[in-house]
């Protein structure tokens, strides 16, 4: 049974950093694109960043480009993001998700994609 388990939130002032991961056991981890999520209260889940399972391309939703980053280590089957120049509009659950084969690019940001969620790391930004 797969297991994807986020870890790294936690309460920072707007303006700092967090590190997320997540790690993902009885997957083949090399072989899906790779996708961070965000939920807010009362809000929809959001596209954060992606990463194919090809090539290292990266999508990146507007309202975090620039100060994202989202990276992958296959060989310990562990997927990151790094968050700078928080702003408190980026408090929310932060998940992290398996992308089905077959999507590319933008695609890669709906959650509709993702076959597999981990439960989840808060991140909450005071202004």
């Amino acid at each position: 049974q797969v297991q994807i388990v986020e870890s790294g939130g936690g309460l920072v002032q707007a303006g700092g950093s967090l590190n997320l991961s997540c790690t993902a056991s009885e997957l083949r981890f090399d072989r899906h694109s790779m996708v961070w999520f965000r939920q807010a209260p009362g809000k929809d889940r959001e596209g954060v960043a992606s990463f194919s399972r090809y090539g290292a391309i990266t999508i990146y939703a507007d309202s975090v480009k620039g100060r994202f980053t989202i990276s992958r280590d296959n060989a310990k089957n562990t997927l990151s993001l790094q968050m700078n120049s928080l702003k408190p509009e980026d408090t929310a659950m932060y998940y992290c998700g398996a992308i089905r084969p077959g999507i590319a690019g933008r695609e890669t940001l709906a959650p509709a994609n993702v076959f597999n969620w981990g439960q989840g790391t808060q991140v909450t930004i005071s202004s």
